[in-house]
């Protein structure tokens, strides 16, 4: 593996080589995606740029209607991978002991950078410890500027932002992190910190052209709702502009200046041979609606979104089977996310193992190698089912009671259950030893 000094004498870099990579052409039109991105789910679309007209002699303001579907299609994504919180098996002490990590806020960011992930193609975690405690930052993608070398491996990590037209950079090495400034004109160093875990993860989805930047879903979908966008806006705009028509006279008016602009159901008087008529251009309806319910369709085939989330299909008394269908493209896209996302989750335990060592609690390799993430996708299902079927695992002894908890939909703290079980459990043996002592 090389290190960041041959990378920069390699590739020619100053001293203050982060600069001079973080302004290089490649990493600033990865950044400028990234804003565009944030644009676009902020509201700006191409139908915004659509120019006025000229209608009448007059300037006519076009409808620029913004469909807003992007947002909810990326919600959905991450809602349905990483909105019931992950699992986690293996060893018992492991387990503790990574759930007591897991305590400080990581369900947050276990949402965040799963969203970041759908959103951007990629999220960046470090992992450090505040006032004794483990936690992780999440570093916004438009900061971010992995260093990746010549033989593709992650060297360092450079973390670039500007506020109020001062530039900030937090330089990650290995063993160390160097913040430095630009503030007053000249790069400084602001001070060098130790690095106790390393350089930050990555985490990425599925890119057939880059083994370590990802593609944004939304570069899937910009397509269709540009589209969808440009027709509902012409289409509203074609509708209202030729819904009265134009009014046209044939023959002699026998008296009057024509047709009273001012009075509401004026009237003409016309010779017996003339003819008064409204001119209007028909407005195809049914070629809209089967060229808007097909771009949906492709929207909706094309992110992995059953209609029926949306409100497109109506069901009624869906079967399980029938469920699991409706939902086995969501199902596929998930199974493809989690695969990237536990490929980083297993470079965070990692550094969180590194920690609790440096902490006191320490655990052998084949301990730490049980440790696994489950995801449990947020599919609609019966919670009858679900309870019929914990039952009959229960009487086959297949499960324990802390399983069922854990699979309960009606159970949100599995721990705290236990403790209710395991007190009222002891209340009753209690109380069965009394009454039996009474009876002696």
């Amino acid at each position: 593996m090389g290190t960041i000094n041959q990378f920069v004498d390699e590739f020619g870099y100053s001293n203050e080589w982060f600069v001079d990579y973080v302004n290089e052409v490649h990493n600033q039109l990865r950044v400028m995606n990234v804003l565009d991105v944030k644009e676009y789910l902020a509201g700006s679309h191409a139908i915004n740029t659509r120019p006025n007209e000229m209608f009448n002699g007059k300037e006519f303001v076009p409808r620029r209607i913004v469909l807003q579907y992007a947002k909810r299609l990326l919600e959905f994504g991450t809602a349905y991978l990483i909105g019931n919180k992950v699992t986690l098996t293996g060893n018992e002490k492991v387990v503790e002991a990574v759930k007591a990590v897991y305590k400080n806020g990581y369900d947050k960011i276990d949402f965040d950078l799963v969203h970041n992930v759908n959103r951007y193609g990629n999220a960046y975690e470090y992992v450090f410890v505040k006032d004794g405690k483990i936690t992780s930052k999440l570093i916004d993608a438009a900061d971010s500027f992995p260093v990746i070398d010549a033989e593709n491996d992650y060297i360092a990590f450079v973390e670039s932002y500007t506020i109020n037209n001062v530039t900030f950079y937090n330089v990650y090495y290995p063993e160390r992190v160097e913040k430095y400034t630009n503030a007053g004109g000249e790069l400084r160093l602001k001070g060098s910190y130790d690095n106790l875990t390393g350089l930050p993860v990555i985490y990425r989805n599925d890119n057939p052209v880059n083994d370590v930047f990802g593609r944004s879903d939304l570069e899937d979908y910009m397509s269709i709702l540009d589209s969808m966008e440009d027709l509902i806006s012409k289409s509203t705009d074609a509708f209202y502009k030729y819904i009265t028509g134009i009014p046209i006279v044939k023959g002699q008016q026998l008296k009057g200046d024509g047709l009273p602009t001012e009075v509401l159901g004026g009237g003409l008087v016309l010779d017996s041979d003339a003819d008064f008529m409204f001119a209007q251009n028909k407005f195809d309806h049914a070629a809209f609606e089967t060229l808007y319910k097909h771009l949906m369709t492709s929207l909706l085939d094309i992110s992995s979104v059953p209609g029926v989330v949306i409100g497109k299909v109506d069901i009624s008394n869906l079967s399980e089977v029938s469920i699991k269908l409706l939902f086995s493209l969501s199902n596929l896209k998930a199974m493809i996310g989690e695969k990237y996302i536990k490929d980083g989750m297993k470079q965070r335990h990692e550094k969180i193992r590194r920690l609790l060592e440096i902490q006191g609690t320490k655990f052998t390799d084949e301990e730490w190698e049980t440790l696994d993430v489950v995801f449990q996708y947020a599919m609609p299902q019966s919670e009858k089912d679900v309870i019929d079927n914990l039952t009959k695992l229960k009487e086959m002894g297949a499960i324990s009671i802390e399983s069922i908890l854990g699979h309960s939909p009606y159970t949100t703290d599995v721990n705290s259950e236990m403790v209710r079980l395991s007190s009222e459990e002891t209340k009753s043996s209690e109380s069965s030893k009394q009454n039996n002592d009474g009876t002696n």
